[in-house]
């Protein structure tokens, strides 16, 4: 893909993020994408078979962008704590990725409900190699599974991040990275 794709690429991302993050993507239209990202309602076409495929592509490219992140985490000191501060620092970066995810994981089965499903296990994994390191190492209170801890951690801070992101803007990441760090050592010390 040349250097001028990716930039167009990224700027229907950008535009179409934006406005799906507000309205909701049944509610945005291809015209207002175009418009948004300063583009011919063609270059999208011309990108992207249809609006449709655009949001599909938008949610691959955000949990890519999101598993980096969690993977460029696994070989921390306490991989844990960089693991959430990366999902946290993710979610203030792209605010509307999150709103856009967890309407369309809510919305069962939604039109996307496939892709999210594929999608959702792919950061869940890289979540699951986290608490099963944490299981091995007797750091899970008894009784625990890594399946459940995974989920539970993930879907944690998705809500966390959108609560602090809607309600909580003035906290800083730090703070709330803290907050759930304090809430996580607590339920390893109830072993």
């Amino acid at each position: 893909m040349s250097a001028r794709t990716t930039a167009t690429k990224q700027k229907l991302f950008d535009a179409a993020l934006k406005l799906v993050g507000e309205r909701g993507a049944a509610s945005v239209t291809v015209d207002e994408i175009a418009a948004e990202a300063g583009v011919a309602k063609g270059t999208i076409y011309y990108n992207f078979a249809s609006k449709d495929a655009l949001v599909e592509a938008l949610l691959h490219h955000g949990v890519e962008i999101l598993a980096g992140r969690l993977r460029s985490a696994e070989g921390s000191e306490d991989s844990l704590e960089a693991l959430v501060d990366e999902m946290l620092g993710f979610w203030a970066e792209y605010p509307a990725f999150g709103q856009l995810l967890v309407s369309e994981l809510w919305r069962t089965p939604g039109q996307w409900h496939g892709t999210l499903s594929l999608l959702r296990d792919d950061i869940v994994s890289i979540v699951r190699g986290q608490m099963k390191r944490l299981s091995d190492a007797g750091r899970l209170p008894d009784g625990v599974e890594v399946g459940t801890a995974s989920a539970a951690l993930f879907g944690t801070l998705l809500v966390i991040a959108l609560d602090w992101q809607v309600f909580q803007p003035e906290r800083s990441r730090a703070e709330v990275r803290e907050s759930v760090m304090l809430l996580v050592r607590g339920m390893r010390s109830a072993r």
